[in-house]
């Protein structure tokens, strides 16, 4: 597949790259595409929820009633969860939600969501730039020039770049990744991708192996 190289100004410079099909032509595999969703959004998770366990409650342990003869159950102690101000059974203790996920397999679901990009026209490729100073204004008029202003975009750089990171950091709509970085999460949540002529390589490179 041929994409055109735009400028920053939105303008058709006439050059032309040829993408992969090995990275942006494959079948998709949607339930890899769904594990790696799972897990990227799994890691996010603090898994810092507790509740207090009976064990943990502080409390008289003299017994409530006689053995027998109650008419019911007897009750252990006041720290029993069934009554008032009891602990909680089985509550929630602090954990680690990740879980392992194939190399391999991540690598098909970043290379079917590209894909997808590709195949919905959502890719664009532009000349690599650089910023002198971090100004968002700057950032907003490249986006307005490339005619995306009212989409999620994702921008993909070949190397870390400080200032346009920091010119699209205060946008809701605007996140700045290097090549090498690139999730199935973020290449999915993003409405338009736009990709430096250097990192499509970088992309490739990193993907067919």
């Amino acid at each position: 597949m041929e994409v055109s190289v735009l400028n920053i100004k939105g303008e058709d410079t006439g050059r032309k790259v040829v993408l992969n099909d090995a990275v942006f032509g494959i079948e998709p595999n949607d339930h890899a595409i769904y594990l790696d969703v799972k897990q990227y959004l799994a890691a996010q998770r603090q898994g810092t929820a507790k509740s207090k366990e009976r064990s943990e409650m502080s409390g008289s342990t003299r017994k409530l009633g006689r053995q027998k003869g109650g008419g019911g159950a007897r009750r252990g102690d006041i720290n029993s969860p069934v009554l008032v101000g009891g602990a909680r059974v089985f509550g929630p203790k602090p954990r680690d939600y990740d879980f392992k996920l194939n190399k391999k397999v991540k690598a098909l679901a970043r290379r079917s969501a590209l894909t997808y990009k590709a195949q919905e026209g959502a890719l664009v490729v532009v000349e690599d730039f650089d910023m002198q100073a971090p100004k968002t204004k700057e950032f907003i008029e490249i986006v307005n020039n490339l005619k995306i202003s009212d989409k999620k975009v994702l921008v993909v750089l070949s190397e870390a770049n400080k200032n346009v990171y920091l010119s699209a950091r205060n946008l809701q709509k605007a996140k700045v990744a290097i090549a090498s970085d690139i999730n199935t999460y973020g290449v999915l949540n993003a409405g338009v991708m736009v990709v430096t002529e250097s990192a499509i390589g970088k992309i490739e490179a990193v993907l067919n192996k």
